[in-house]
Parts: structure tokens; sequence; C-alpha cells
């Protein structure tokens, strides 16, 4: 299993297309992929989970991931919520 922390740098944080955009990539990976923060996580693979999350610019997030392609994974979206778009 890896786990890192990140920093959100989406300038509305992740709002409904980010948020679809975030569980699309962690989607393309066999891994089990959670995004959480203050010791509460939700499958990175789940619209409702990631959305109920109410993720903002700047906070701090931890992402696991546990698999064959975990550190795919765990590239992919940390390259994803430290964009600017």
């Amino acid at each position: 299993m890896r786990e890192t922390q990140v920093q959100i740098q989406l300038v509305q944080g992740l709002s409904a297309r980010s948020a679809a955009n975030f569980v699309k990539t962690a989607s393309s990976f066999s891994s089990d992929v959670k995004v959480g923060k203050t010791g509460q996580f939700v499958d990175a693979k789940s619209i409702l989970g990631v959305m109920s999350m109410a993720f903002a610019k700047g906070e701090e997030v931890s992402l696991r991931a546990e698999g064959s392609d975990e550190d795919a994974a765990i590239a992919a979206l940390t390259q994803l919520l430290q964009s600017n778009e």
C-alpha cells in the first residue's frame, strides 16, 4: 500500500466537473484507491463519496492506493489535484 499527502491546487477544489474527472482517472486503475482528510476516507472511484467530502482548494488530502498499479495511480491523481485548472 502506498499513501501520500497532497495539497489541492484546483481553483474550485473538487467541484462537480473536477470531481468527475478525478473519479474517472481513479477508475482507470485496477488498484483500490481511497481519498480522505482528517482520518475519514472514501472510495476514490465513487462520485458520491468524493463529492460528499467537499474538498476545497488549499486543503491537504491523503491518497491511498493498494494494488498492482498503485504507484501510477498515486502519481496521476497527485498531478490532477495539483494542476491549476
